[in-house]
């Protein structure tokens, strides 16, 4: 049976996609898929979706999870967010 929470719209579970935004550097793509599979560990890496900005300063990476619940996902954003080189998580 799916998860009905009257707090959030999302059925669980859920294939769900997150966008992270930060500085191009080297270890930005890594630590981003270790921090997501920390809080989804079946999630498969080579799904990474990269686009450099115009400018080729930052990245986006879209990494889409298979999201189980809300206390998942807000822990994950949590995280992400706080990392010291993620500028934006949508």
């Amino acid at each position: 049976m799916a998860d009905q929470n009257p707090e959030t719209l999302l059925e669980f579970p859920c294939d769900f996609p997150i966008k992270i935004m930060g500085a191009r550097v080297d270890e930005f793509a890594q630590a981003v898929v270790d921090v997501v599979r920390k809080h989804a560990p079946d999630f498969d890496p080579a799904t990474v979706q990269m686009r450099p900005s115009s400018k080729g300063n930052y990245i986006s990476l879209t990494c889409t999870v298979r999201a189980v619940s809300k206390a998942q996902l807000d822990a994950l954003y949590r995280e992400l967010s706080g990392h010291p080189l993620v500028k934006v998580v949508l």
